[in-house]
């Protein structure tokens, strides 16, 4: 047999990894999951990519009631990244149960939705109707929203004091049994400490990183290029950060961690995967390649074949100091 053939080259590996994965209670096919914000309601990438190949979807925030989210301009560029202040805009928690929910209800991925609010009476509300729901149009869990930069109200102020977090955590465990997702946020002294106080409150998992507080400015008007001044800075540029934050969090608590932050190709993926993230969610890059996700899924297995490593698993922590 010449010894150049693909049989020979291959002969010391193994046939197919697993790629399979569970978190909070969620078996997943796969490691990649599709970011909140980034995915729409998923039909919207239906087109281009086979949701049915994805480990899960996180859909775009929900919350009580409609909202029309921040006036423009929203969005905007920035070296490496984007600044967004959408404002969570979303058509509410009864259209997204009416005409949002049954379309994804033909795919065999599971569906996690992403809730935000005002108070913590809303949160909870929305926990306990979209479990009310939840084996009739297939939600397998909740992603709680206590991180976002871009709100007057609720968001972000959730996550950034160790006792509202456990609090409304708290609040939330208690009204549903579906597996909770707290979502973190990187703008705080001490990560670790919001950490802690979500596990203790009852979270399943946890998701880090939503986006970093920034600004543009326009020279020539001197003006904020965004008209609610701030936004959520994401994309590469964040990447590093959004790393060393999951790092500290995987050695902290004992429940699983989801990485966010600037993932773009397998590689990035990989690097989350090794600092502790037992699954990872694809946001910014779903903007410039619909089929960024498909793309790291096939990378990841191919990884694992190269380095005959039999299940994703054992490569989660596996990062050597």
């Amino acid at each position: 047999m010449d010894p150049s053939s693909e049989e020979v080259r291959w002969s010391g590996m193994i046939d197919k990894p697993n790629l399979e994965v569970e978190i909070a209670g969620i078996k997943l096919k796969n490691p990649v999951m599709t970011a909140s914000g980034t995915f729409g309601y998923g039909e919207e990438f239906s087109p281009f990519i086979d949701l049915d190949k994805l480990g899960a979807m996180v859909l775009k925030g929900i919350t009580l009631k409609p909202k029309m989210g921040n006036p423009p301009p929203r969005v905007i560029e920035t070296p490496s990244g984007m600044l967004n202040s959408i404002g969570l805009q979303n058509v509410g928690v009864e259209m997204l149960i009416k005409e949002k929910l049954p379309y994804l209800q033909k795919f065999n991925t599971p569906v996690i939705i992403n809730i935000s609010g005002d108070t913590i009476e809303e949160y909870i509300e929305l926990a306990r109707r979209l479990g009310e729901v939840s084996k009739e149009m297939g939600v397998a869990g909740l992603e709680v929203n206590i991180s976002c930069p871009n709100v007057k109200k609720g968001g972000m102020v959730w996550g950034t004091d160790a006792k509202a977090t456990y609090k409304i955590i708290n609040s939330i465990r208690k009204a549903t049994s579906l597996p909770l997702i707290a979502k973190l946020t990187p703008n705080v002294t001490d990560i670790k400490t919001i950490a802690q106080a979500a596990e203790e409150a009852g979270a399943d998992a946890l998701s880090l990183i939503n986006t970093l507080v920034g600004m543009a400015i326009d020279i020539d008007s001197r003006k904020p290029k965004l008209a609610n001044i701030s936004g959520g800075l994401s994309g590469p540029a964040v990447k590093p950060v959004a790393l060393w934050l999951v790092w500290q969090v995987f050695q902290t608590v004992n429940i699983p961690v989801i990485g966010i932050g600037g993932i773009i190709k397998v590689e990035d993926a990989l690097e989350f995967i090794i600092a502790g993230a037992r699954v990872i969610e694809v946001g910014t890059a779903n903007f410039v390649n619909t089929r960024v996700t498909i793309e790291i899924i096939e990378g990841i297995e191919k990884y694992l074949t190269e380095n005959n490593i039999k299940d994703v698993s054992e490569l989660v922590g596996s990062m050597k100091i």
